[in-house]
């Protein structure tokens, strides 16, 4: 599994965000390329302790029976529901929101498991470093699949 600690994976992602235009079309839901970059870029704050969304109902009841779909080999499925503390709906800056997103995957890369935070995913509960490490890569991965890139 690709990890985002994994500094070859980390490469590719930033070399696949970089080929990202402002003006890119997605192939499924309705954000433009800046939303989806603040998007991850919001959910990036999570394991990096710097965001503490709380747990929801629903995760609490089924998210540890979902966890795996986080960091399994399955690819995320198109249009599914998200955590609502990170829906961009606003209009972003495309560099800004672009930058932002490399220099938090560079930090977070760099810390490596050690420093990743021990809040738990709002859907999916309680997660290791490793799972965290994985669930990123994926997340950004399908959000890049997502813009053609």
């Amino acid at each position: 599994m690709k990890s985002i600690f994994n500094k070859t994976h980390a490469a590719e992602i930033v070399k696949r965000i970089d080929r990202l235009c402002a003006n890119t079309k997605p192939e499924w839901g309705s954000m433009q390329a800046a939303q989806m970059l603040a998007h991850c870029s919001a959910f990036q704050d999570i394991p990096m302790g710097n965001a503490f969304p709380p747990r929801g109902l629903l995760g609490r009841f089924v998210g540890r029976f979902a966890k795996s779909m986080f960091y399994n080999e399955k690819p995320l499925p198109h249009n599914m529901s998200t955590i609502p503390t990170i829906i961009i709906e606003d209009n972003r800056e495309f560099m800004v929101e672009k930058e932002e997103l490399k220099q938090k995957i560079a930090t977070f890369q760099r810390g490596g498991p050690e420093k990743c935070s021990t809040h738990p995913h709002p859907f999916f509960g309680k997660l290791t470093p490793e799972q965290w490490g994985i669930g990123i890569y994926k997340h950004l991965d399908h959000h890049l699949k997502q813009f053609g890139v």
